[in-house]
């Protein structure tokens, strides 16, 4: 990564582009096409998620969001990592987890849509255990579920 990038809480006024980064991540792994509509529901979620508990960060490479991190600290939960299609391959999402780590130091599990398998290989390699396959009710996507504990960790 470079030294350029800083990564920090969300700032409300950034919102919206931080939908737009995820969306074009997301649009990036073949598994959805970029849309008005997918990005008003992007945007409604991030300001839905944050009053039930997301704490929100992004990559911030002066001043121009590279990627977006969403965690639900009390529930150990990594909930989105996307790095736009600009910063990608350049450590960025490795950057992103090892400061998750910082957050969660214990334990962090995840979900990983099953299609979506660069991002579900990625995680097996930075050392997440797959625990279990589910639907998700929401989307209807098979997701599959992952678990990372430090040693001796419950």
């Amino acid at each position: 990564m470079s030294s350029s990038v800083t990564i920090r809480p969300a700032l409300p006024d950034e919102y919206d582009e931080v939908a737009r980064v995820w969306m074009e991540s997301w649009v990036s792994t073949g598994l959805a096409e970029a849309s008005n509509f997918l990005l008003a529901n992007l945007r409604a979620r991030i300001r839905h998620e944050i009053e039930n508990g997301w704490s929100l960060f992004v990559a911030d490479d002066q001043g121009l969001l590279a990627a977006m991190l969403a965690l639900h600290l009390p529930q150990k939960y990594l909930d989105q990592l996307f790095v736009a299609p600009r910063w990608q391959g350049q450590n960025l999402g490795r950057e992103l987890l090892a400061f998750t780590r910082t957050q969660l130091p214990d334990e962090i599990w995840l979900r990983c849509v099953r299609e979506n398998e660069k991002a579900w290989r990625w995680y097996e390699r930075e050392g997440f255990v797959f625990e279990k396959e589910e639907v998700a009710p929401a989307t209807g996507f098979m997701m599959k579920y992952y678990r990372w504990k430090t040693e001796g960790a419950g």
